[in-house]
């Protein structure tokens, strides 16, 4: 198993007149691809708005279904543009990017999500959530917010909640990284198609065919899940340590890692694996640990859905973007990439419960506003 995803890397600018996201019909589809390749297509402030009204437009016009994909050969979309978020303004571009989520996982028209290559943060936004997602052998999912200072958002925790088990908890506190096979065990996608049969996929797709039908009669076997085979010694640790997360988010994290800490001192089979996962826990910031164990608690047991995560999503990544730890994740992980960040809290057991519980407060607060979403 990874345990390591790195964040996006550091977006050029793109060049002038070039379009961001490229909207069109191919036949009975309309195909919206993000066309910022150089960046990894990292989404910003204009994309969002771009797709937006993409698809929109796609609904007006009524096509079988709408694909999304990216240009280039690296993957369909390595996050969020953090550089935009961590200038300023992040409640708003979320708002958006929320919306946008919002609109494909409510979309009368079958959405089609190619997750080919890197599909990280806001490329889970955009397709976790779609009708039909697809990965192939090049695909690399993961949501590693806890990296850079904030948590998995754009409805990730619905997806790292309904994982099998606590795996979700895993793949979120150690920003873990997933294949073709793993994100198909784990709910994150659908259909496995290796990259070469993607153009004939979209032909098939744009002649009208029921898009479900296509995508199955294109899909091959799944790759083997190395994730799941961790359940087995992860499980009990993480059932125990991490009950009712969210009303103890420090305690249930200082449990987890002493857990971890005795696995990998007991010289058991998978002791190496518990030491290294401990490890990587502690590099992530505390607070943004401790902050996803509570709402991936909240998600589960409370049977929220989609929008109700989006809306919790803004609250609580809201109130972290402005915290110092957002910009220097953003600083070691992009700008002056030491990957040497300096939390603050610094440790697990300074973090201080009252500091988490004003973040984790389930009411908005008077400068706050509500995520407005489209009634689809």
């Amino acid at each position: 198993m990874s345990i390591a995803a790195d964040p996006s890397q550091v977006p050029p600018a793109p060049e002038p007149g070039e379009p961001l996201i490229i909207s069109r019909s191919e036949g009975a589809i309309a195909r919206i691809t993000l066309s910022r390749p150089r960046a990894i297509n990292a989404l910003n402030r204009e994309m969002f708005l771009g797709l937006e009204a993409a698809l929109a437009a796609a609904r007006a016009d009524a096509p079988s279904a709408i694909v999304l994909d990216g240009a280039g050969e690296r993957g369909f979309c390595g996050g969020g543009d953090i550089k935009e978020l961590a200038r300023g303004g992040a409640r708003e571009i979320l708002a958006i990017e929320y919306r946008v989520d919002h609109a494909v996982g409510f979309s009368p028209i079958p959405v089609v999500g190619f997750m080919d290559g890197v599909t990280m943060g806001g490329g889970i936004g955009l397709t976790g959530h779609a009708r039909h997602r697809v990965v192939t052998e090049r695909s690399r999912l993961a949501m590693p917010e806890v990296r850079i200072g904030i948590i998995p958002d754009v409805g990730g925790h619905l997806l790292l909640a309904r994982a099998p088990g606590r795996l979700g908890e895993l793949l979120a506190i150690t920003a873990g990284e997933m294949r073709a096979g793993d994100a198909i065990a784990l709910g994150f996608a659908d259909h496995y198609v290796p990259s070469e049969r993607l153009d004939g996929l979209r032909a098939a797709l744009a002649s009208g065919e029921d898009p479900g039908t296509v995508c199955a009669r294109f899909a091959e076997p799944a790759p083997e899940a190395p994730l799941l085979a961790t359940r087995e010694w992860w499980e009990p640790i993480a059932e125990t340590a991490l009950a009712r997360a969210a009303d103890d988010p420090k305690g249930a994290l200082l449990r987890l890692l002493a857990a971890l800490d005795a696995a990998g001192a007991a010289g058991a089979p998978a002791a190496d694996d518990a030491a290294r996962i401990a490890t990587a826990v502690r590099g992530m910031c505390p607070t943004s640990v401790a902050v996803t164990l509570a709402q991936l608690d909240r998600t589960r047991r409370l049977g929220l859905g989609l929008t109700e995560v989006l809306r919790d999503d803004l609250r609580v990544v809201g109130r972290l973007a402005p915290r110092a730890d957002f910009a220097e994740g953003v600083r070691a992980q992009v700008i002056d990439k030491d990957r040497d960040p300096h939390w603050s809290p610094a440790t697990v057991g300074e973090l201080d419960p009252a500091e988490l519980a004003e973040i984790l407060h389930p009411e908005l607060g008077p400068n706050e506003p509500p995520l407005e979403l489209a009634d689809l």
